[in-house]
This record gives structure tokens, sequence and C-alpha cells, in this order.
């Protein structure tokens, strides 16, 4: 499997570009700034993207979404309970960044649903927390938290469908649970393992 990493935009939010070795079909994680970066790294890459997925709705991690969409003519998912805060963009206003209007999602997730795209295959998680609709894409021996668990760190719950108490469940219920040895590609900071946040990570104690 071909991960890359490219950190976008004013937050550095980790955007991925996953693809299969074997047929070079891709998909597109949190496409959030910089569209000329990301897809020139596809290019890069030589990958046909057909999908591309938002672990949430937040401008920072949707900010190229569409003219990252329109190059790809990719389809776009998002978990059903996040569709709102894709358009609070009074959010993003907040914040000072300003954005294209991102276009509709092509599908609605929910828990426990599959993304297939050429030989890979990955099973949506349901993290509610961070936002109400947050997922994490669960396989091939990997995880993509978004803003659910970072590196010793948690998403932030002090904005808009945020609830701490929900986002520690969430970790605890179907993060701590995988395999220690599964990475964990977060959607902010460096890559880690559910292993290393289990014993090292300080809000999981304490």
């Amino acid at each position: 499997m071909i991960v890359e990493k490219v950190v976008v935009g004013p937050f550095a939010s980790n955007c991925y570009i996953v693809g299969s070795e074997s047929d070079k079909q891709g998909i597109i994680i949190d496409p959030g700034g910089e569209a000329n970066k990301i897809l020139k790294k596809v290019s890069d890459l030589g990958l046909d993207i057909k999908l591309i997925a938002l672990t949430h709705g937040h401008v920072d991690h949707v900010g190229a979404l569409k003219d990252v969409k329109e190059a790809t003519n990719a389809e776009v998912v998002i978990h059903a309970d996040d569709v709102k805060a894709l358009r609070n963009w009074a959010l993003a206003i907040a914040f000072g960044l300003f954005s294209p209007t991102p276009p509709s999602p092509d599908r609605l997730l929910n828990d426990g649903d599959s993304l297939d795209i050429g030989a890979l295959h990955f099973e949506v998680l349901h993290t509610p927390g961070h936002t109400k609709g947050g997922i994490c894409l669960l396989g091939e021996g990997v995880v993509f938290s978004g803003d659910t668990l970072f590196n010793h760190g948690i998403g932030r719950t002090d904005l808009p469908g945020g609830n701490y108490q929900q986002l520690m469940n969430s970790i605890r219920t179907r993060l701590m649970v995988l395999p220690d040895d599964t990475t964990v590609y977060p959607g902010h900071g460096p890559d880690t393992t559910i292993g290393a946040e289990r014993t090292g990570n300080p809000f999981l104690h304490g």
C-alpha cells in the first residue's frame, strides 16, 4: 500500500494520498488546502483517484475539496452526521480561513460501511467527539484517525458538536481495542501506533 502524507494549510493539516501498488487506484483523505500541492503528489505517484474521504467537516480538512473534486472527479464521502459541519462556514470565518464552498458529498457514510478502492479495503469507524460525525478509516494494518487521536494527544472538543466524554469513549472503545502494532495516521502531527498511545498518551491515563 502506498501512503503519502501532504501537510497543508495554516493549521498544518495532514492530507493522505493512499493507493494500491497493484492497480494504482487511490483515495485522498482530508484535502485540507493547497490543492495544487496535493494534485502534484497524486500525479507523481501515478494514481487514479477514485474516492475523496473526509474524516470530518472542519474547514482545515476540506479547504481544497472543491478543486480536488473537480480535478479528479472522484466520489466524495463523509459521515451523515457531519454534513452540517461541512457547511459551517461561520466557523471557518472565525478562524480566518476562506475557501471555495465545498461540493455536496456524493455518498453519506455510517458506522461499519466499507470503502473499497481497487485492492484496498477500509472500514468506517464512527468516532464522535471532535465532531458529531467524525470517523476513522481502518484497514491494511493502519487507521486514519482524523482529529480523533493524535500522537500523544486527542482532538479538541470545544468547537460546535464537540463532546469530551464522547471523544474519550470513542477512543477507548473503537481505537484502543485495535492491535498495538496498528499504525495511526492522524489529522495533524506525526504518525504513531495504537500501542504507543495505549501506554504513553497522557489523556488515556489518570
